[in-house]
């Protein structure tokens, strides 16, 4: 009896959140910016729960394992703490996992990087019937998600307790498949909520004085930090596009300005967990706007199965970059029929330069292309450890934006020029022609 001490949760949780701590729908899915204390209240909750109710356990995923040691197994506990139980928990690092020792009930902790391993994972005593996905939205395939939701929660349990998956995270893409499986349309099993930081009573002045010259200088960050909106607040690598049908076949016909346009094509290999990725894209160099108008995007494709998926679009002819790092692979698909695949060209800060240049023009995608619309919604500049945007690109989201790139070389070898008029040769389009180019790849003209 010494050791019972009584707290008043509403005061240690605070307000905005009742309905979230009283949920026991299947999904508990949670959206919210910056200081919304989502991730915390989330820790206090199961923390809290798990001790109510003997013989539930929790699994606790990121997309990385190592990433838990300073977020979720630092909150969990803080939440012990807060909730003065610490001494009631013993918290070990290595192998990362949490154990409630009046009933030896366990919090594991896994990575969504091995999904096979954290599928299979089980407990010894109890139920493994909680689960807190925390950043969910680095969870960029929805297949991996259901290999887990097939898995864990596992088994039969107990009628007095009920199985629950809680997803948090910022919503940083309205094009995620959270937002379509959760938010889109969510069935009788989904809890969603939405949350920012003027739920968090915790937050002193100067907390919400940055929120307020946020809301004022940087109106779009806001939205999405600061009211927890859909979308990316900061550090979108290409912010200059939009999604809108047209007809790629017969650009320019109606003002007779067909010259000015030019197809081009990219591939970026990949297999088991990177998708091949595929574009088509015409390019104004006039207007200085890109038309993405076909793509493909598919994991453990064979050659032999882009080559048909190729021909099938009816580009088996056309000029493609493809990843210059695959020899073999670009070798193969000449075999097999497309005939004028040419590596990429790359060198030193290639990726840079074929970004800037890619920047300086507007890029309308036509909305069958929704990988490309995915990957423009999402595809970052990383930052460091402050928080700090770098002059790089994540390595993530990026399948289609490297074949773009990859396409997009050969866009300054083409000079628009109308056909009623004769202008000579540049020195570039005279190095493609000595180099075994047709002279129409350049001068005017489609693809």
């Amino acid at each position: 009896m010494s050791e019972i001490k009584r707290v008043n949760i509403p005061d240690i949780v605070g307000g905005g959140y009742g309905e979230f701590w009283r949920c026991d729908k299947r999904y508990r899915v949670l959206k919210g910016g910056k200081g919304s204390k989502k991730s915390s209240t989330t820790a206090l909750n199961l923390i809290y729960r798990l001790m109510k109710m003997p013989q539930t356990n929790l699994l606790v995923v990121r997309q990385v394992m190592n990433t838990h040691r300073d977020s979720t197994f630092a909150q969990l506990k803080w939440a012990q703490d807060r909730l003065k139980v610490s001494h009631l928990w013993v918290n070990n690092v290595s192998p990362m996992e949490m154990t409630y020792t009046p009933t030896g009930q366990k919090i594991l902790f896994r990575g969504f990087d091995d999904v096979l391993k954290l599928a299979s994972t089980t407990v010894s005593s109890g139920y493994l019937n909680f689960v807190w996905i925390e950043e969910a939205f680095e969870i960029g395939s929805e297949a991996d998600f259901d290999k887990l939701d097939m898995s864990v929660p596992r088994g039969a349990i107990p009628d007095i307790m009920f199985k629950q998956t809680t997803l948090t995270f910022n919503p940083w893409s309205a094009e995620h498949w959270l937002k379509k499986r959760f938010f889109d349309n969510p069935d009788k099993n989904v809890a969603i909520f939405s949350t920012n930081y003027m739920c968090n009573e915790w937050l002193d002045e100067a907390d919400r004085e940055v929120f307020e010259r946020m809301r004022i200088e940087n109106p779009r960050k806001y939205d999405v930090a600061g009211l927890g909106n859909w979308g990316i607040s900061e550090g979108l690598i290409y912010e200059k596009w939009e999604v809108k049908a047209f007809d790629w076949r017969t650009m320019g016909e109606e003002d007779g300005t067909e010259w000015q346009y030019r197809a081009f094509f990219g591939l970026d290999y990949g297999y088991t967990n990177d998708p091949t990725a595929f574009v088509a894209f015409l390019v104004n160099k006039i207007e200085k706007i890109i038309y993405i108008f076909a793509e493909f995007y598919k994991t453990k494709m064979l050659n032999s199965d882009i080559a048909e998926e190729i021909k099938k679009l009816g580009f088996s002819k056309e000029k493609i970059r493809a990843d210059a790092a695959e020899p073999k692979s670009n070798d193969d698909l000449k075999r097999l029929g497309i005939s004028r695949i040419m590596p990429s060209v790359k060198g030193r800060d290639s990726i840079i330069n074929g970004i800037s240049t890619i920047q300086e023009y507007r890029i309308i995608v036509h909305p069958t292309c929704s990988n490309t619309i995915a990957e423009l919604s999402s595809y970052c500049w990383k930052k460091d450890k402050n928080e700090n945007g770098l002059n790089e690109p994540e390595d993530k989201n990026n399948h289609i934006m490297d074949a773009l790139r990859y396409g997009f070389y050969d866009v300054r070898f083409f000079e628009p020029r109308d056909p009623n008029k004769r202008i000579r040769l540049t020195r570039d389009e005279r190095y493609e022609k000595n180099n075994g180019l047709n002279a129409d790849d350049f001068i005017g003209g489609w693809i």
